[in-house]
């Protein structure tokens, strides 16, 4: 048995030196006809949150676990930290992975279950009790079986799991699931700082308004394809107008006229990629009444969600 681990800690990489830690290209998985995964490519950089988002069946899983080599893709390739994750030496001390929070001994304890961990990647295990103690697993809970966990605890000794051998990536499969709101909480700023001491996250969750909170980067993935993919910010700024009239005929007789791509929502109203300050001009010089003028990304990562999956549609709109 090895040492604690003495490795300076993480600064946020600038410059040259700040290369993609995770790197997504052309990945693709096919089952039989279907593709479950379509060409898709991204990165992930040091210092950051990447926000994995999708609609049940989108894709999320499949990709994350060609990621990690648990799954052969059909096309593609994705490296982590420069390599196939199979190719990663003692892959628990350069990768963090927690997809599947139910996946863990029942018999174990937490404490056995970490402390077998530290020893399979050459780790003390003297920092097993700390471990367990700063995702929220005391003493008592340390000793009890995994059987007896609930799912939000099973979902912090993953966290823990991941987190042991101090790496430098994170890729983490619906990590919330089963916490109440103040595990949530913790959970976003446990992420928030993992990132800002210059850690890579790739978070899929489907709770849209947490990772608002904590995500630098967005991806949308819908039937296995790329939605939209970017900065946060530019992406919630850039998803559009909304618009509705009285007459949403002659509305949309307009944007034909005038050579606008418009999507119908399920509320009615129409989302074109344009700016308010256009469609207003062109409404009062066509008369038509306009009862709703915003920007799409005033109702923040939700709605340009809902609007992204809602139809394939949408994907024209949003590249």
């Amino acid at each position: 048995m090895t040492g604690i681990d003495r490795r300076p800690k993480r600064r946020p990489a600038t410059g040259p030196q700040a290369v993609s830690m995770i790197t997504v290209e052309n990945l693709t998985r096919t089952y039989g006809a279907q593709r479950a995964v379509d060409d898709v490519s991204f990165t992930c950089e040091p210092g950051t949150v990447t926000g994995f988002l999708g609609p049940n069946g989108a894709g999320k899983s499949t990709t994350l676990r060609m990621i990690c080599g648990l799954t052969p893709p059909t096309a593609g390739r994705a490296t982590v930290c420069g390599v196939p994750y199979r190719q990663l030496g003692n892959p628990g001390r350069r990768v963090g992975v927690l997809l599947d929070a139910s996946a863990q001994h029942a018999g174990r304890t937490g404490r056995e279950t970490l402390a077998l961990a530290a020893i399979t990647m050459g780790l003390d295990t003297g920092r097993v009790p700390e471990r367990l103690a700063r995702v929220g697993l005391d003493r008592a809970a340390a000793k009890r079986r995994v059987r007896a966990y609930s799912l939000g605890m099973r979902q912090r000794l993953g966290l823990a799991y991941a987190m042991l051998g101090d790496p430098a990536v994170l890729i983490l499969d619906e990590p919330a699931n089963g916490l109440d709101p103040e595990g949530i909480f913790w959970m976003r700023g446990l992420l928030r700082e993992f990132a800002d001491r210059g850690g890579t996250v790739l978070l899929s969750s489907h709770l849209l308004r947490e990772v608002e909170a904590v995500a630098d980067r967005l991806i949308v993935i819908g039937q296995g394809k790329i939605l939209a993919q970017g900065d946060k910010d530019q992406l919630l700024s850039a998803a559009g107008t909304v618009v509705r009239a009285s007459d949403p005929a002659a509305l949309e007789a307009l944007f034909d006229r005038i050579g606008v791509t418009a999507t119908r929502s399920a509320d009615g109203t129409l989302l074109v990629p344009s700016d308010a300050e256009t469609i207003a001009q062109a409404a009062a010089q066509a008369g038509v009444v306009l009862l709703e003028l915003r920007p799409a990304g005033a109702g923040g990562l939700e709605e340009m969600f809902l609007r992204l999956t809602a139809t394939n549609g949408l994907e024209e709109v949003s590249r």
